[in-house]
């Protein structure tokens, strides 16, 4: 039988990586088997980003996709401003992780805007004040549903995300192997930092 022996050893330590991210949140304490079934696509290749409004580091206009990342972890962070949870654990998580990892090239740290209610307040202009109030130099998209409630952003759906805030991490296969509500900062942190040393 011929069997290539990389694509083995990508499936095991495929799998090997998944079981360590999912500790992540398993030891947080907050997954469940409910919320695993409900919301998520853990283990699902992941479906490229339709967002049409990025702003750089700097809050100029850009453009991002998961394609030009390819090879690298993906540190997808999805939230609203008037989000109270995004403001008390979710923007600090992301500015620990940013902080750790801006300047690890083999990492891309990506914020999303995914706004399914309170449109007046969960603009295209709030992005730029979030970078500037948490001090984050990552790129930032605006991801906004319908504000009548006939679709959600497009986010959420092609990932099914719970809500705000929401974390995503995508291995450099381009696999989902993180889509939960809370990933514990230092955990990811160091989980990323000896993956990619």
């Amino acid at each position: 039988m011929d069997r290539n022996p990389y694509s083995h050893h990508t499936s095991s330590r495929r799998h090997f990586l998944r079981a360590g991210v999912a500790g992540l949140a398993w030891l947080s304490g907050l997954r469940t088997a409910h919320s695993e079934a409900k919301f998520g696509i853990l283990d699902q290749l992941a479906p490229e980003l339709t967002v049409s409004y990025w702003i750089d580091r700097d809050g100029r206009p850009t453009t991002f996709d998961l394609a030009s990342a390819r090879g690298k972890w993906v540190f997808l962070k999805c939230f609203q401003n008037w989000c109270p949870g995004c403001h008390s654990h979710g923007f600090p998580a992301l500015k620990k992780v940013t902080d750790a990892l801006v300047d690890n090239q083999r990492v891309v740290i990506a914020g999303i805007q995914t706004v399914f209610e309170g449109f007046a307040s969960n603009t295209k202009d709030a992005l730029r004040s979030l970078q500037l109030r948490y001090e984050l130099p990552i790129v930032m998209g605006h991801d906004p549903g319908d504000p009548k409630g006939e679709h959600w952003p497009s986010t959420m759906r092609n990932y099914r995300t719970g809500g705000t805030p929401w974390m995503i991490l995508i291995d450099p296969q381009g696999f989902v192997v993180f889509n939960d509500f809370y990933a514990d900062p230092d955990r990811l942190i160091a989980f990323l930092s000896r993956e990619t040393a």
